[in-house]
């Protein structure tokens, strides 16, 4: 599935909000929701000692011997992969740069300031400590993937024709939300970031059912089936197209909205445009009437208080038109999850 056909991760709109944004921030963490949940990570016996052992172990170390050689000696008796892990999760700082503290600790002292390589020292196994603690527990991404799965849907839950649909009417969706008319405020009657994601959830939620279907009639090799037993499947292939239609109407609904949006926003540029014409018409009256005869210049400026007028007119039918388009869109609240 090329990029113009792959549509962007649903999040269902009931969602907390700080979820949603966890959920977002970590795509690699999310399941489709037609794979098994992620599960619950289990931390292995032998890393939850190791970490028991070392957290007691840095704490002799730095509370005693400021010095390289023990962090060297532990450091040595990991193996490659705990080593990598330590680098990694360990903190941002290479594991090279948290060997050479013993030695900045060292200079402290010689230097008289011994306050300094205490703080040093304490700072340092805050971090070991934090490290080690933060790696026993679940990150906060992987249990938002597990607990909401099901609640998300990604690419791997559409088939061809399903994410085709559902990048039309993610175009759409981001076509109003763009808009100028929306941004200033002239579409807000519709509630716009209430209801479009509503509708791309449910949408979203529809084509993901009929990806499944169609997947499951694969499956069963329908040109291995006697003529009888695909008559006898022909309802739900009549229902299943039905459905589409259904949707795909709707989908042709918000894009007529982001069309009525995008004629919105001409006419918002033109009002703005035009907001500068008082103005713009004392000093063109300052002009005719230097140099054409009074009844010229009244006629003048007449024809282009009109246009003005006509720009404004324009705009509010324009906007009248957008919010009729809008409103056509609003899901009942029992009706956000399903459509047919």
């Amino acid at each position: 599935m090329n990029d113009e056909c792959r549509p962007r991760p649903v999040f269902d709109p009931g969602i907390p909000e700080a979820d949603r944004a966890l959920l977002a921030a970590a795509p690699e963490r999310l399941v489709p929701a037609g794979k098994p949940a992620p599960p619950r990570p289990r931390v292995r016996a032998t890393t939850l000692a190791a970490r028991l052992v070392w957290i007691p172990a840095f704490a002799v170390f730095y509370g005693v011997l400021p010095g390289g050689w023990l962090r060297v000696f532990f450091l040595a008796s990991l193996d490659q992969d705990d080593l990598m892990g330590a680098a990694i999760r360990w903190g941002r700082l290479p594991v090279a740069a948290m060997m050479l503290t013993p030695a900045l600790q060292i200079l402290l002292i010689l230097l008289g300031q011994p306050e300094a390589a205490a703080a040093l020292a304490a700072a340092s196994f805050a971090g070991w400590v934090v490290g080690a603690v933060r790696h026993v527990r679940e990150p906060a991404a992987a249990r938002a993937a597990r607990e909401y799965h099901g609640s998300y849907l990604l690419p791997g839950d559409f088939d061809r024709s399903a994410a085709r649909l559902l990048v039309r009417a993610q175009h759409a969706i981001d076509g109003v939300l763009g808009s100028q008319s929306h941004g200033a405020g002239l579409l807000d009657d519709v509630n716009n970031k209430i209801v479009l994601p509503r509708q791309e959830w449910a949408i979203a939620g529809a084509l993901a059912e009929h990806t499944r279907l169609r997947r499951e009639r694969r499956a069963q090799q329908p040109e291995r089936l006697s003529a009888g037993v695909r008559a006898l499947l022909e309802p739900q292939d009549r229902a299943l197209e039905l459905s589409v239609q259904s949707i795909t109407r709707r989908i042709e609904a918000l894009e007529s909205y982001a069309l009525r949006a995008g004629e919105a926003d001409d006419a918002y540029h033109e009002s703005r445009v035009l907001q500068s014409l008082p103005e713009q018409n004392a000093r063109y009256r300052d002009l005719l009437a230097s140099t054409a005869g009074d009844a010229m210049a009244g006629a003048e400026i007449e024809a282009m208080a009109q246009d003005a007028r006509r720009a404004e007119t324009a705009l509010r039918e324009r906007v009248t038109s957008a919010l009729r388009a809008g409103q056509e869109l609003v899901l009942p609240a029992d009706d956000a999850r399903t459509l047919n």
